[in-house]
């Protein structure tokens, strides 16, 4: 049995928009699909919950029970970017120090100092298991960072991080990059 929506059932989730070569899985659960913009070669796997406002570019995996909660702020994954599985990132958190009350049945009005900020990860970052992203993080272009790690401050481009908090351990080989050309330049001569 097929476990990823048909492009028939594509059509009809309501998408902000998709390109081709999509998989989402039956078993995710998108909330505000309308938010949602899905590139092409996107795979999204079985329990992964997405919600708010998310981008998704070209080439990229989540794993499965991932969570992506963007609210207004946003989370882009840019081109060849992946999700190991049980990643979470949050462009959106309540204040832990008590200047604020919690939890989304609160209205707004008393939450003033929730944190609402875009993440993005950079092209050709990958995340590894269990890791955490905070509001306002930017992971640079090309980047990795190791199973659970914690980032809650942006890192830098082409750096191995991993940890808690997230510390550049080494430099990432850009060998991928002539990787992405071969890639890029075969599928352009398929078409």
């Amino acid at each position: 049995m097929n476990t990823f929506y048909s492009e028939e059932e594509l059509k009809n989730l309501g998408l902000k928009g998709y390109g081709k070569n999509v998989l989402i899985s039956r078993n995710a659960l998108l909330y505000n699909p309308e938010k949602l913009e899905v590139g092409n070669n996107v795979r999204i796997d079985d329990f992964t919950t997405i919600s708010g406002n998310v981008t998704i570019g070209d080439y990229v995996h989540i794993a499965q029970f991932c969570g992506l909660y963007g609210g207004e702020a946003g989370i882009t994954m840019k081109d060849f970017s992946g999700l190991s599985s049980r990643v979470v990132i949050y462009a959106t958190s309540n204040d832990y120090s008590g200047n604020s009350l919690t939890n989304p049945t609160v209205p707004e009005k008393y939450k003033p100092t929730d944190k609402n900020m875009p993440v993005v990860l950079g092209k050709h970052v990958i995340v590894g298991c269990v890791s955490v992203i905070l509001p306002g993080v930017e992971i640079g272009e090309g980047s990795s960072v190791g199973a659970m790690t914690l980032c809650a401050k942006s890192l830098e481009p082409w750096g191995i991080y991993a940890g808690t908090p997230a510390k550049r351990i080494k430099d990432r080989s850009k060998k991928l990059l002539e990787l992405e050309e071969q890639l890029r330049n075969e599928t352009s001569e398929e078409k």
